[in-house]
């Protein structure tokens, strides 16, 4: 019944069914009700030409009934024109009766059959559907794109559906292969010159001639380059991890989570923020250097996005998913966050209560990053608001596969 009706909606194959046992029935009660008309217009003629009708009776007609009695004349006629309503009405019983059986068991024959080449004829519809399905369910908008129906088979209809198909989904692949390029070249090339910015400024500043307000025009502007590297850093990163991480090697987060925890404990120290470790074993597979990104980013975001009156926390904590996959959850304290804006917290350059500019000590793409690096080794990630303020993130990644 779930393969005739979905969502209190009969499907395509169930209505074609119907639709072909519908005309099936029609054509065959025309076609026995014709036979009826037929049938009995020839009776009607044969015991009239044989017996005679009203107006042309018989003068001599003699007949012995089976009781053994002579009838004639008009006795005879009527006792023939009886017997022949009687056999008349018997015949055409007999007919309506067996031809409405006839047709009801040819009915469900034919509904059946009906049923088998519905599936036959939708089966390349539901390939497209089932090809789609995978596209869509996919982590990001770009994967799956890969897939192709690659329907074969005669030209029709449904095969140029296939095709159209196919190609737009290999044009939608390219563009976000040339979009991701793009942004790995152009972040690439724009490393050059800020490289060179930043040693000129260097210089200028080092010199035994710079004055205290070159000195700070300086210091403001290296805090400008470093602002737009980690930008073009954080571009290329983001470009590296939309791509699904083929080689995985063997990765314990328990000390990916310890080595993050040393390494962010000076800006902990600078925001007084005490960063709490929980580091146990959680085996996973994939990029390692990619998997410290994802985890530095968690772990910076809940330093810098604390209360800043030195009594903010960060909790980072590694463990066994119940699926027996892997789990980084890093929660801290902070302003609150209202659960409509959770979402919006993963897009490039969207940060809570700022404008997209790079004006604050990040470019807005660390939870992008974690997303994209989580999905590329095919895991997810998800937010909630803690219940006094701040965020409670958790990376959940699959289980090692041998």
């Amino acid at each position: 019944m779930r393969q005739l009706f979905r969502a209190s909606h009969p499907t395509l194959r169930a209505r074609l069914t119907l639709v072909y046992g519908a005309l099936f029935l029609l054509a065959g009660l025309t076609l026995l009700a014709v036979t009826y008309l037929l049938f009995n217009q020839q009776l009607a003629q044969s015991f009239g030409s044989r017996y005679g009708v009203a107006g042309d009776r018989p003068t001599r007609l003699a007949i012995v009934s089976p009781g053994g009695y002579m009838l004639q004349g008009d006795d005879a006629l009527h006792w023939l024109q009886a017997q022949e309503a009687e056999l008349r009405e018997a015949a055409v019983t007999s007919l309506l009766t067996q031809g409405a059986v006839a047709l009801g068991v040819v009915g469900v024959v034919a509904a059946a059959l009906g049923w088998v080449v519905a599936g036959r004829m939708l089966a390349p519809l539901r390939l497209v559907t089932a090809t789609a399905r995978r596209i869509a369910a996919a982590p990001a908008a770009d994967r799956g794109l890969h897939e192709r129906i690659a329907l074969r088979g005669p030209v029709d209809e449904v095969k140029e559906l296939a095709d159209t198909f196919d190609t737009m989904v290999e044009r939608l692949d390219h563009s976000f292969d040339g979009q991701r390029r793009f942004v790995a070249n152009a972040s690439h090339e724009l490393r050059t010159p800020l490289t060179l910015n930043r040693a000129l400024v260097e210089l200028a500043m080092h010199r035994t001639s710079a004055s205290a307000d070159v000195k700070r025009l300086g210091e403001s502007l290296l805090e400008i380059n470093a602002r737009h590297e980690r930008l073009i850093s954080g571009l290329l990163l983001l470009a590296r991890a939309d791509h699904e991480i083929g080689d995985r090697s063997p990765v314990d987060l328990a000390d990916v989570v310890a080595h993050v925890v040393a390494q962010a404990a000076p800006e902990a120290e600078q925001a007084r923020v005490i960063v709490h470790e929980a580091a146990f074993p959680a085996p996973a597979g994939g990029d390692a250097m990619l998997l410290e990104r994802m985890v530095h980013n968690l772990v910076e975001n809940g330093i810098r996005h604390n209360t800043g009156d030195g009594a903010g926390w960060v909790r980072v904590a590694s463990r066994t998913s119940p699926g027996g996959g892997a789990e980084v959850e890093v929660s801290n304290s902070g302003p609150a966050v209202p659960p409509y804006e959770i979402a919006a917290l993963f897009k490039p350059f969207h940060r809570l209560g700022e404008e997209r500019m790079v004006t604050g000590r990040s470019a807005g793409l660390g939870l992008s990053i974690v997303r994209s690096v989580a999905r590329a080794h095919g895991g997810d990630v998800t937010a909630r608001p803690r219940e006094g303020g701040g965020l409670v993130v958790t990376v959940t990644l699959p289980a090692l596969s041998g």
